[in-house]
């Protein structure tokens, strides 16, 4: 029977996703109503001007932001990018409950794109770095399917507690798991690569004693 080991910070970094990605997976099902419903100006133009300021600005900060990450040999960058680039994108669903015009959720989406823009090149960065030799694709697939089953059953979660509870209980939950999900980091924190120990992680072999 093969075994699936996986090294520590491997192991920590799909549990840290699958906490913070389905913390936004709470929101998903929901964010068109609450801007229809709860935004005085808001209608479904709102709800699509307000997934192209995410999409558009995170994808054009990511390029630069992944490429000063990659001229600071080191993952203490990478670390500090995701642990702050997670912490701001946390704050959003906060801001939510606050909400009340359409420039308040495009503020937001702002927000939001920055800090996973910050994070996610990251991220990515750490996690192939210590990726375990010959276990990539199934690693990459582990980390795949956490998230979207994590975020599969947040979501259902959310559209219940919604029509129970109302939206900010929603926003609420959301913000704590991923804060949640963001403290888990720094169980890695001494496992990070130091400046100039810059390499895939090849986990140690103990050799079997002299006869």
């Amino acid at each position: 029977m093969a075994k699936f080991s996986l090294n520590k910070v491997i192991k920590i970094m799909i549990q840290v996703d699958l906490i913070f990605i389905s913390a936004f997976g709470f929101i998903t099902p929901i964010f068109a109503i609450f801007i229809t419903n709860q935004i005085k100006d808001g209608d479904i133009r709102v709800v699509g001007f307000a997934a192209a300021i995410y999409w558009i600005l995170k994808s054009f900060l990511q390029i630069p932001i992944g490429r000063y990450l990659d001229k600071n040999h080191g993952e203490k960058d990478d670390f500090y990018f995701v642990v702050v680039g997670y912490c701001l994108a946390a704050l959003v669903p906060l801001g939510y409950i606050f909400s009340s015009l359409s420039w308040h959720i495009y503020g937001l989406q702002a927000f939001y794109a920055i800090g996973m823009a910050m994070a996610v090149p990251a991220w990515a960065a750490i996690f192939t770095r210590h990726i375990d030799k010959g276990k990539e694709a199934f690693e990459w697939s582990l980390e795949s399917t956490a998230i979207g089953l994590g975020a599969g059953i947040t979501g259902a979660i959310g559209g219940i507690l919604a029509s129970k509870f109302g939206f900010e209980v929603v926003f609420i939950f959301a913000t704590i798991a991923a804060f949640i999900g963001t403290i888990l980091l720094l169980a890695i924190r001494n496992d990070i690569f130091p400046k100039g120990d810059h390499h895939l992680y090849v986990p140690k072999i103990k050799k079997p004693p002299l006869p």
